[in-house]
């Protein structure tokens, strides 16, 4: 009885500790990414309206970033939304599930180990950042209070989950003392000539093996995505390194690798798109898409995707875009008796249109992948003519199902005056692409500023349409920060895998995989695009954007594939990914809406995917596709 009161006592601590962190963290981090907005327009204004640009806020801005990663991914860890795949563990019984979790545990546990000890070891560092004379000690400071917090919240998680138990201790010890005797043991092996002869005269096949090996292993049992790449990065440097210097470099590289004034933009689009989708601008959307599908058989449909092109090229997320467009145009293809799967499926496969059509966050990720040789703004204009391709993909299928099946067009008659009060009503939202754009390409503003420039937009625009209350402002703050902080995680993890590609030489061993195959660009292009789209079905968008340009954009380029031709194909190929079971995240999100199950919506998709590989193929083998409008305004 002592001991159930005990346990139940810790167990209500602890959960008090985890609601006072959340909020503490919550508060702060939706205030600093209030104070980045204020920053990145004030930067603007000071550049283009007193004509000197303020490295102050710039400072402060890719400091407050850095922050904003790390210790979002704290927040993350606490409310458990960092990506994973729990197709294995949620298919076990319940004592292998308990396993499982504890030995996830223990690596998220490792893992927050050795972002705290980074920043341990970074409160030793003397120097100062250039304009404000920070010392970059307390600055990484940040990374002993993330550290801390998850390695708090694995023990948290534990006690939410009811596992506090006498059967979850010893699986969490179990796992614990197999992972130091499997440390101790390879630091044996290290040293033995077992190991020169094995792994290093054979050091970048076996790292490839390792690399790999180690990553889709978390990746199967349900480990974090983001933690999966930090693992097996350390584990395949730990051929060529000490582990203690490896440790103590890798927190350090985590904090790194997000000190790159490009991804301010990510927070920024994301911010924006998640005002897009609660101010009230998808209803005018859709309101104008209807105005021109409206004569084509299954109307409703070409609505469903000229609306989600529409709002997709604004908020850049398929995910806003499917909830947004799907929400209003569900009910109503109810009402009208459209074929439910069919619709969800349409929804679904239109809705990543704006992964392609700019502004897109994915292209940013993939410029500054490639070290900035794939400009944003060349790769915005690519993104058009490809967005467009996908999008008309889905209206064929469509308007054949649609004809096949016996829908009539519109019978709503809408005149002159009324279409152009809808025409009229859609500018200001439609004005936001050509702010963004045209000020990237004609040089008015960089694409960085041009994200808080949307954000600023969008929520001026929210504002005048009255669609936002203050607790819709809260709720797309804290949206915007864990989707945020969700990428740059991912971004700062996949840094250390990165590191480990280069150290061995790993995209070479590829590159001479792939010239085994053949040596004919375009067939090698055809089995890059396969793999991708296999990637695709279990790997989200923006990992495999890490994990798979690094390796891949040094082989094509070689091949004299164009760096911008190449973001425009992966970003394609991995676009149908979000939509494909078992991760098609889209997918889940078009279904929920509209209440369908998901078995009954992949048999309307198949043809879809059958057109929008077919414009795969097209963009792949006809570069000029995408390359003609970058060419055009003189990107390249």
């Amino acid at each position: 009885m002592n001991y159930n009161q005990n346990k139940n006592g810790i167990s209500q601590i602890l959960l008090k500790v985890e609601y006072f962190l959340e909020v503490l963290l919550k508060v702060f981090l939706m205030a600093l990414l209030s104070g980045m907005v204020f920053l990145i327009v004030y930067q603007v204004f000071c550049r283009y309206f007193l004509n000197s640009p303020s490295s102050v806020s710039e400072e402060l801005l890719r400091y407050s970033n850095i922050w904003l990663g790390i210790l979002g991914a704290s927040l993350c860890f606490l409310k458990e939304k960092h990506l994973n795949l729990p197709i294995f563990i949620d298919h076990i019984g319940e004592g292998k599930a308990i396993f499982l979790e504890s030995f996830i545990t223990v690596v998220n546990v490792f893992v927050g180990g050795v972002i705290l000890y980074g920043g341990v070891l970074g409160l030793n560092n003397a120097a100062n950042t250039p304009i404000l004379k920070i010392n970059f000690g307390i600055l990484q400071s940040v990374m002993i209070v993330s550290g801390s917090i998850i390695t708090a919240s694995q023990f948290i998680k534990i006690i939410r989950k009811g596992l506090l138990n006498k059967k979850a201790f010893l699986y969490l010890f179990f796992c614990s003392v197999f992972l130091l005797i499997f440390a101790y043991l390879f630091g044996l092996f290290k040293d033995s000539d077992s190991f020169e002869y094995l792994v290093f005269e054979n050091l970048e096949s076996s790292s490839f093996i390792i690399l790999f090996f180690s990553f889709f292993f978390m990746l199967f049992i349900g480990v974090p995505i983001a933690v999966g790449l930090a693992i097996s990065g350390i584990l395949t440097l730990s051929l060529q390194m000490d582990f203690s210097d490896l440790l103590s470099m890798s927190g350090q590289t985590i904090f790194r690798s997000l000190d790159n004034f490009g991804f301010l933009a990510l927070p920024f689009f994301i911010l924006a798109g998640n005002i897009m989708n609660q101010g009230g601008i998808a209803r005018k959307l859709i309101d104008f898409a209807m105005l021109l599908g409206r004569k084509i058989p299954g109307s409703l449909w070409q609505t469903n995707i000229v609306a989600n092109m529409l709002f997709g090229s604004l908020s850049g997320s398929a995910i806003a875009s499917a909830t947004a467009i799907g929400g209003i145009i569900s009910p109503m293809a109810k009402e009208k008796n459209y074929n439910m799967p069919f619709t969800t499926a349409v929804n679904a496969s239109s809705s990543i249109c704006g992964m392609l059509i700019p502004p897109t966050g994915v292209f940013i990720v993939y410029s500054l992948i490639t070290g900035g040789e794939a400009s944003i703004a060349s790769l915005f204009l690519a993104g058009y003519v490809p967005g467009i391709i996908l999008g008309l993909s889905v209206m064929i299928v469509a308007y054949r199902y649609a004809k096949k099946n016996g829908y009539e067009v519109s019978a709503e008659r809408i005149n002159l005056s009324e279409s152009l009060a809808i025409c009229w009503g859609a500018i200001p939202s439609l004005t936001l692409i050509i702010i963004v754009i045209g000020g990237i390409i004609g040089g008015v503003f960089t694409a960085i500023e041009a994200s808080g420039i949307a954000v600023l937009y969008s929520l001026i625009l929210s504002l005048f349409y009255r669609s936002l209350s203050w607790k819709k402002i809260f709720s797309i703050l804290h949206d915007s920060v864990l989707s945020s902080s969700v990428i740059l995680f991912l971004i700062a993890c996949s840094s250390l895998m990165s590191w480990s590609m280069t150290f061995a030489y790993i995209p070479d061993v590829v590159a001479d995989f792939l010239s085994g195959i053949s040596e004919n660009k375009y067939i090698i292009l055809l089995f890059i695009n396969i793999t991708l789209l296999l990637v695709g079905v279990f790997m989200d968008m923006s990992p495999a954007l890490l994990i798979f340009t690094p390796i891949l954009y040094p082989i094509v380029t070689s091949l004299g594939v164009d760096p911008i031709h190449f973001g425009v194909i992966m970003v394609y190929n991995l676009s149908i990914g979000v939509v494909t079971p078992p991760v098609g995240t889209v997918l889940f999100v078009s279904c929920s809406i509209s209440g369908e199950k998901i078995t009954k919506v992949i048999k309307p998709l198949l043809p879809i995917f059958f057109f929008q590989f077919i414009g795969l193929l097209i963009v792949t083998y006809f570069p000029e596709i995408s390359l003609f409008l970058p060419k055009f305004f003189g990107l390249m």
